[in-house]
């Protein structure tokens, strides 16, 4: 990969750039719309990874960040960690863009008096000075998301460098949320969760489920980094899968503020999932430029920074943003290849250090990785083995020795099962195959949030 940029990159990334800080300079000028400002940085932030990842790919190397793409035949030598790179623009992004969602707040703060539309509320003093009440709730949301997100970085990159193992690094993500946990506590604090209308005469219409809804919540920080890096290991798939995530949850914010009241006064669902789209914009943004490196054939590597920032920015949004379960229906692809990879993740079935499909020079195509079984199983796990590759879609495919022991079988990853389903295939065809099946079941499961929550509940509160 050339660490130069072409000049038709240079002019698109300088005209992007340009036109961005126009629009920025424009929101400043008039009431600093945040929506409009959050978009700028995101074109910002876009231009700014797209050329740091081209300036910073031989560096990289240098410094024994590199890897070998194992699915070519000539399995070249590719930078690896450059999701670092995404997720230092997208945190730097963050923080120069603190005071656009607070502009009018600041604005009333300094002159006393709120200009225009604003409703502020506003307190008097024993002398008669009038004190605008800045939203410290909303500013120390956003800050605990910069420290969750920070200390998750903090903790891909150690993973880059030093390898570590999965039974130690399993939890850090709950570690890394408990910035953002404190501020729910403390400033919305809600545990109650609604009952379904068929369950209300058993339960009542609301349950509290006090700490376990914590625990629930930390459950969330932790899954969603490691569910993507485990749904991993070919060009493309960590950054596309995300992005098709990110775009899903920024229409679901759409959906809801659409649907939201704005008058008399805001639905409290407005300000949460204007939280949200403050922070997928940018994500967006760095994402696509990754992307666009990273596609198949690959010229860099995401690294598990990538994998562990994307994730933590997700179940950032969805606490912060108080649509957890919303957030759920558009990771069905990562819960399911969760619980199918959860007999070899927990070593009922022996799981190798790596579980990415298998490349064959000859046909230049990708065939299920297997498992080599040194002692045969015993008998429950080949009852269970031998049936599921018996169904009418097999779960698994397997190889018998001349006794009937099982001596292989294929390794427990979704990629692995598409390849058992559909046959060999190019690098590309299977991860549009995988991102394409994510996108159809988050529509429907939008489509079934917005559409049937009220066969269910007695009101749709859009969180």
């Amino acid at each position: 990969m050339s660490t130069l940029l072409t000049r038709t990159e240079t002019w698109t990334v300088v005209a992007i750039s340009f036109l961005s800080l126009t629009v920025l300079t424009n929101t400043l000028q008039g009431d600093g719309e945040p929506l409009i400002a959050s978009l700028a940085f995101s074109g910002i932030a876009f231009s700014l990874t797209y050329a740091l990842i081209r300036w910073l790919g031989q560096i990289f190397i240098s410094a024994g960040l590199k890897g070998r793409d194992m699915s070519k035949i000539k399995k070249p030598e590719l930078p690896e960690t450059m999701g670092a790179v995404c997720a230092v623009v997208y945190l730097l992004t963050l923080i120069v863009f603190i005071p656009f969602p607070f502009y009018q707040d600041i604005v009333a703060a300094a002159s006393g008096r709120a200009d225009g539309e604003v409703i502020v509320e506003r307190q008097q003093l024993a002398d008669g000075r009038i004190l605008h009440r800045f939203p410290h709730s909303k500013l120390a949301s956003y800050l605990s998301a910069i420290l969750s997100l920070q200390s998750v970085v903090i903790l891909g990159i150690a993973d880059d460098l030093f390898d570590i193992r999965w039974r130690h690094k399993l939890f850090i993500p709950a570690v890394a949320a408990i910035p953002m946990l404190v501020v729910y506590f403390v400033d919305y604090g809600v545990t109650n969760v609604v009952v379904p209308v068929q369950l209300e005469g058993y339960f009542g219409s609301l349950v509290d489920l006090g700490w376990i809804y914590y625990a629930y919540m930390a459950s969330i920080a932790i899954f969603c980094p490691n569910s993507i890096n485990i749904l991993a290991g070919i060009n493309g798939i960590e950054v596309t899968q995300s992005l098709v995530i990110a775009v899903l949850l920024l229409l679901n914010d759409t959906l809801s503020l659409y649907a939201a009241p704005a008058y008399p006064s805001p639905h409290p669902a407005t300000d949460p999932h204007l939280f949200s789209i403050y922070l997928l914009l940018p994500f967006i943004g760095v994402s696509i430029a990754l992307w666009w490196h990273n596609w198949y054939p690959a010229k860099v590597f995401v690294g598990d920074t990538y994998c562990y920032f994307a994730g933590m920015v997700f179940a950032i949004v969805g606490i912060l943003g108080h649509f957890s379960k919303t957030l759920l229906l558009t990771f069905v692809p990562q819960i399911i290849n969760f619980l199918y990879s959860a007999p070899q993740l927990f070593r009922i079935i022996p799981c190798p250090r790596h579980r990415l499909p298998h490349f064959n020079p000859r046909s230049g195509l990708l065939e299920p990785s297997t498992t080599e079984w040194q002692r045969p199983p015993n008998k429950t796990v080949t009852g269970l083995l031998k049936m599921l590759a018996r169904l009418p879609i097999p779960l698994v495919a397997i190889s018998l020795d001349e006794k009937g022991n099982i001596v292989q079988s294929t390794n427990l990853t979704v990629l692995n099962l598409w390849l058992v389903w559909f046959g060999p295939q190019r690098e590309d065809r299977l991860a549009i195959g995988i991102v394409g099946a994510q996108t159809i079941v988050g529509i429907i499961g939008l489509l079934a949030r917005h559409k049937l929550a009220l066969l269910v509940f007695r009101q749709d509160n859009r969180l």
